[in-house]
Order: C-alpha cells, then structure tokens, then sequence
C-alpha cells in the first residue's frame, strides 16, 4: 500500500463511516479496485483509521462530552449490549467479515428499509433520549455486527422507532460511535497488528508486549498517520453534510445508493473477483 492508496481509502472510510451506507462494502470495492485488498496491512489499516473518525466525533461535539455526567451514563448503557455481545461472538462475526455476499446482500436489505424509514417513523418528534432509549438504541446497533448492516443506520433506526426525532437520533448515533469503534478498534489493532491476546495484557507480559511493538515498521506507522488524519478531516465534512441532509430529505436516496453498491458487489462476485479483505 503506497500514501495515495491509503489516502483514498482513507477519504472513503471518513465519508462512509457516520452514513447509513456501510463502511466496510465501500471499502472493500475500493480495496479490490486497487488490487490492495489480499495485503496484510489493508485490514489494519481500515480498522485503524477509525480512530481519526472517532476523534472527529468529539471535536464537532466537544461541548456535549463535557456537558454532564449523564450524558456518559446514557452512551454507556447504549454501549452495554454491543460490549456483550462483540466479546460473546466475537468469532462468529469474524467468519461473517470474510463473507463479502453477506455484506452485498445487507447493502440492498438496508436499502430497502432505508426507502421507507420516512415513511414509517414521520411522527417521530422527541428530542430527549432516555436511559431505555439509549438501551434500545445499542440493542439496534449490535445489528451492524452483520457485515453490511450500518451501524449508523442500525443506531438511527434505533431511535426513530422509539419517536426520537432524526436529528436526536443521529447525534447521538454519533455519540455512541465513539466507545464502540474505540473498543473495536483496540481489540482488533491489539489481536492483528500487534499480535497480541488479552491474556498478555492482563498478565502485562512486558517482554511479549514489546516484542510485538518492535515488529511494526516505520512506513506502517506512517500510513496509519497519514490515514487517521485524513479520516479525521473528512469525516468532519461528512458530519456535518450528513445532518443537514437528513433533516432536510430523510432517507430516502441513502436507500437508493446502498442497493445500488449491494448490487455492483454482487455483479462483481458474478464475475470472479476475489473482493475479500
């Protein structure tokens, strides 16, 4: 992977990642275009930047993450379920990760609802979440262990069925992104990168944990700081696109766009592709 493959895919994952369109069947098509998807340093490197997405988060909404003590309380109990339920079946949602027709026929699945999302929930006008509605809300959120389910989208959707208003519901889909892709992050960066298990962090096996560190090269490290800050500076642009968007037109062309690449992955599996990362 040269700077420019990692910008590219960088600027994918910032513009992806905080929509309801699935950031890992992006990444994967821009991957495979690329001819970088089978290397390595291609699946660290997306789960990486998603700390300069994570970080993005936190700028744009400084004042709200030192507002009050229950606004954490609130992402912690919508953080609990995923938590759970990541370490629980971890395994399992890694074999999923390797299905690439999963991801395409979740794309074109969440599509579909995303038509009728306005439809269904246009009554929706609460702007106060509570501690069940952060609950719920996480519970919705698990669904994006499923390659190709939106973890926005999942969060959203959370939101709305309770009557939250789109506008609440994607703030705080946003807020919540922060622990859950921090935790992800970590656990992935600590097991792929690094090589590590959570045993040698707990036992703090000093000698494992710097042969591990000696092992990462120069230029890596470089790419994944190349990439966290462009993620950073373009997921902030998507932010803010994405909330006077959808305040303005809904769903709808969201739905559109994901059957459309749901579509294209599938046409691209027909013809032989390995698109696997």
């Amino acid at each position: 992977m040269n700077i420019w493959q990692a910008i590219i895919i960088a600027i994918v994952e910032g513009l992806t990642e905080f929509l309801p369109v699935s950031s890992t069947g992006h990444i994967i098509i821009t991957a495979s275009i690329m001819g970088i998807n089978q290397l390595a340093i291609t699946k660290i490197f997306a789960v990486s930047i998603q700390f300069g997405a994570i970080l993005s988060v936190v700028v744009l909404y400084w004042k709200r993450f030192i507002n009050s003590f229950a606004f954490y309380q609130k992402i912690l109990v919508a953080f609990i379920p995923a938590a759970v339920i990541g370490f629980a079946l971890n395994d399992i949602i890694d074999a999923m990760l390797e299905s690439v027709t999963i991801t395409a026929i979740m794309l074109i699945v969440g599509g579909v609802v995303l038509l009728y999302v306005d439809k269904w929930f246009k009554n929706a006008v609460e702007s106060e979440i509570t501690y069940k509605n952060s609950f719920v809300i996480g519970l919705f959120q698990c669904l994006a262990m499923i390659p190709g389910v939106s973890r926005s989208a999942a969060s959203i959707i959370g939101g709305l069925l309770q009557g939250i208003n789109r506008k609440a519901a994607a703030e705080f889909s946003f807020f919540l992104a922060v622990p859950t892709m921090l935790a992800a992050s970590t656990y992935k960066l600590l097991t792929d990168l690094l090589q590590l298990e959570i045993s040698d962090l707990i036992k703090f096996d000093i000698a494992k944990i710097e042969s591990s560190f000696a092992l990462i090269r120069a230029e890596d490290l470089k790419l994944l700081l190349i990439g966290n800050v462009v993620a950073f500076i373009v997921a902030m642009l998507a932010i803010r696109f994405f909330i006077d968007f959808l305040t303005k037109y809904g769903f709808k062309m969201f739905g559109y766009y994901r059957i459309a690449v749901g579509v294209a992955l599938l046409a691209l599996l027909a013809m032989g592709f390995d698109l696997r990362i």
